[in-house]
């Protein structure tokens, strides 16, 4: 958030933009909730599953580049 008021990138609001901010390191507005060991392994699950389907179609869309020389 570019003026670290809540408003997000052009004034959009939270959660609209790229995800390079402090925010993506889990410094946001996400801090101050309370979470519970199970939480976080449920939520740390959950980002596993979905950074292994990215890297995934990453190493495909590399095969297919590959493919068309």
């Amino acid at each position: 958030m570019p003026r670290f008021d809540g408003t997000g990138p052009a004034g959009y609001g939270p959660m609209t933009g790229r995800g390079f901010g402090p925010c993506a390191q889990g410094f946001g507005f996400r801090r101050f909730q309370r979470w519970l060991p199970q939480d976080e392994l449920t939520e740390l699950e959950l980002a596993e599953k979905e950074l292994t389907a990215e890297l995934e179609a990453v190493r495909q869309r590399k095969q297919d580049l590959k493919g068309q020389k």
